[in-house]
């Protein structure tokens, strides 16, 4: 299963150019990444990146992950895939860039 994480441009350049990070400030402080599904994609990206250009949608697979991948209750107790250690750019499964329109992020085809 595919997962997705979002990140604004300056964390994105960091991933490339390092091939790993703790993640955004949110996962750092949390001490772990937060992921989230297709269907919880939309609704992460309007409540914590509402207006923000630049954002890059990356996809990992779930499978791949290892034990450090975990399904915790989060938002109105749904599970959200969090994971525990560095995000890797070699994990990931593709990358596209997330355009902010005129009523919020335009998902590429096939996100709910």
């Amino acid at each position: 299963m595919l997962i997705y994480k979002i990140l604004r441009a300056a964390e994105w350049d960091a991933l490339r150019t390092r091939g790993e990070t703790a993640g955004a400030p949110v996962d750092i402080s949390d001490g772990y990444v937060h992921f989230s599904t297709a269907e919880q994609a939309r609704e992460t990206a309007a409540k914590h990146f509402a207006g923000v250009e630049g954002l890059q949608l990356l996809a990992y697979d779930s499978e791949t992950l290892g034990d450090a991948l975990k399904w915790e209750p989060s938002r109105g107790g749904a599970l959200f895939p969090h994971f525990y250690a560095p995000l890797r750019y070699d994990q990931i499964v593709w990358d596209k860039p997330l355009p902010l329109g005129p009523d919020g992020h335009v998902f590429p085809e096939g996100i709910a």
